[in-house]
């Protein structure tokens, strides 16, 4: 029987916002893959990739209003912050550790990310930790009447931590505008999901939490458009949170630090790398016609140029001077 997929005219998506949903999910991976080869090059120290995850992060992100919505995203999260106002300067400037690196100044390692003018909450290395500061935002827009909502992300081993249970809890009891998106890779760092959840599904776990859960397929960016939408829609009409578990592949090592051939087969590797989202989407755009290989040529050139210059600003720019690193540290000024 023939697939039968989900065409973008039917979410109210035009062709011109699916490729920029594509060029979004090229421009974060082609940002990773530069990464990479400066981590293994030596000048970077740290890589924590996004590649496999680019799908859901992207069709979150586009399902809700950038201009007024909070996020919480986890280190992965390259392609939500991008499409919240994040550039690939910001983000290689914060690979090199420089002066100008919005996120920390070059205090935090890169994934770190926050950045307030684009409501990007400032995340840190505990994972799970975002999730009551999204219940937070969400609580102090149910109080003060105001309507955004915000979305929190994070990893499948992530959800065992007690920051998510608690805020999901919070979130569930008091019925705030929020939404819970778990990206589902497969491994928490080196531990398949079969050691670490006793449910079937993530999605399983809402009802205890008193909201919906639903599991969705996180290499369409498509279909996560439509569930994260639907789940906003629902949380600005005061119907409570959502908890969304997007299913997707780790097509990279946990970080640069890791080797995932102790943990993980060649055919593993290999049969995720064969349903790649980049490649999915090109495919979709070709077949509906939104756009041809000479296009799609033209796009990676835009974005590769882009990424290019970035990379060169970043490398060349200053770091901060010693004396920084007390910066924020201590109140200055403070009546002796």
């Amino acid at each position: 029987m023939e697939e039968v997929r989900l065409h973008h005219s039917e979410l109210g998506l035009k062709d011109e916002d699916v490729l920029q949903m594509y060029e979004t999910m090229l421009m974060a991976r082609r940002i990773d893959e530069r990464m990479w080869l400066l981590n293994r090059s030596g000048k970077i120290a740290f890589v924590i990739s996004c590649q496999g995850q680019e799908a859901a992060q992207v069709g979150a992100a586009f399902a809700l209003d950038r201009t007024k919505d909070y996020i919480a995203p986890y280190y992965r999260d390259m392609g939500v912050v991008l499409h919240f106002g994040m550039t690939a300067k910001d983000l290689m400037l914060s690979a090199f550790a420089k002066a100008e690196d919005p996120n920390s100044g070059g205090r935090q390692m890169p994934g770190h990310f926050g950045q307030k003018k684009n409501r990007i909450l400032t995340g840190s290395s505990p994972v799970a930790t975002q999730v009551p500061h999204a219940v937070g935002v969400a609580l102090a827009a149910k109080m003060r009447n105001e309507n955004h909502i915000s979305l929190v992300t994070l990893g499948e081993g992530s959800t065992n931590q007690g920051d998510f249970h608690e805020g999901a809890n919070f979130a569930g009891v008091h019925k705030l505008p929020m939404i819970i998106m778990v990206e589902n890779n497969q491994y928490a760092i080196s531990v398949p999901v079969e050691k670490q959840l006793g449910c079937a599904k993530v999605s399983d776990r809402a009802i205890g939490y008193g909201m919906p859960g639903i599991t969705v397929d996180g290499k369409n960016p498509l279909e996560v458009y439509k569930v994260v939408k639907e789940a906003a829609d629902r949380a600005r009409n005061g119907e409570g949170p959502t908890l969304i578990e997007a299913v997707t592949y780790r097509l990279t090592a946990h970080s640069s630090d890791d080797d995932d051939r102790q943990y993980r087969t060649a055919d593993d590797i290999a049969q995720g790398k064969a349903e790649d989202p980049i490649l999915l989407f090109e495919n979709y755009l070709n077949e509906t016609g939104v756009a041809n290989a000479e296009q799609l040529k033209e796009i990676n050139s835009r974005v590769m140029a882009i990424v290019n210059e970035a990379t060169d600003y970043a490398e060349a720019a200053p770091y901060s001077s010693p004396e920084h690193a007390l910066k924020y540290v201590y109140a200055e000024g403070a009546d002796e």
